[in-house]
């Protein structure tokens, strides 16, 4: 074998061994995540079949798959869990019930103090559901999200950290970094980011036109391993093949919002909720 052909030889198997190392590093790292077993699966799926969720939340379900997404998560009712910017509180009402009693449950909501209405709104729209079922949301706990007030949890408290089509709101305030470096100090040295986000065609796609709100799932990965965290598994649980990504006001297009009105209502609710990542990354020990 000449030089040449030598070197080209050496550069194949470096190739091939680097790549078996990542492959062996992400396998290696998938299994050592938390996993849900049969009993918490069952106790997970009575929580979201549950009285205190409302039919028009449940109706989304086809579209969300909680059960699934969580038990992907690997959550399980012991454990501590941060879910950053709760909104109206749609997963706050199927995971702070699961973890009641045996858990904790940490809403990083948005700045009290803050004089956005759309602050208020959501804050407002949160504390109407806590307050609707003291029995079940009496012990969550809040904390805040927002520029310069990263404190999600106590440092290193947390066994899962969760997010639901989020990163475009960050990234547009330019907090997309400093979100996740916060979200990698809370949690445990093993602990679980579980990220729930809508998918751009273009997977490096940065979601820089304001609007739209697909993200790149290569973007959001090179994005949240910046900062510590390494890819522990990805899921097609809230894929959605119907979604063409190129309507006139962006996601907001499809159902539920329905952004257009009654403009091609028909033709958006037969494409249904907006094609989804789900990502599994875990802060390494």
């Amino acid at each position: 074998m000449n030089r040449s052909n030598e070197r080209s030889w050496g550069r194949l198997v470096s190739s091939v061994v680097a790549v078996f190392a990542c492959l062996l590093s992400v396998a290696t790292a998938a299994a050592a995540t938390p996993q849900t077993s049969g009993a918490d699966l069952q106790k997970l799926k009575a929580v979201v079949n549950g009285d205190q969720r409302s039919a028009e939340n449940k109706a989304r379900d086809k579209y969300r798959h909680p059960v699934e997404t969580l038990a992907f998560f690997g959550i399980r009712p012991n454990m501590t869990v941060v879910e950053l910017w709760p909104f109206g509180g749609w997963y706050t009402e199927i995971i702070a019930p699961y973890v009641k009693g045996t858990g904790t449950y940490y809403a990083a909501a948005m700045d009290p103090t803050s004089d956005k209405p759309e602050d208020k709104k959501y804050n407002a729209e949160l504390k109407t559901l806590l307050n609707a079922h003291p029995d079940l949301f009496s012990d969550v706990k809040w904390s805040v999200l927002a520029p310069n007030q990263y404190a999600l949890a106590p440092e290193g408290s947390a066994d899962l950290v969760v997010t639901f089509r989020n990163i475009h709101n960050w990234a547009w305030s330019g907090m997309q970094k400093d979100v996740f470096a916060a979200a990698f100090r809370a949690l445990k040295p093993g602990g679980i980011l579980g990220v729930e986000e809508h998918r751009n065609a273009d997977p490096k796609a940065e979601p820089k036109p304001r609007g739209q709100a697909y993200v790149g799932e290569d973007y959001a990965v090179a994005l949240i391993e910046s900062v510590g965290f390494k890819l522990a598994g990805r899921s097609n649980i809230n894929s959605n093949p119907k979604d063409t990504k190129d309507y006139p006001k962006g996601v907001w297009t499809l159902p539920p919002n329905y952004a257009e009105g009654d403009k091609d209502r028909a033709k958006y609710a037969a494409i249904g909720e907006s094609d989804r990542f789900t990502l599994k990354f875990v802060k390494p020990r």
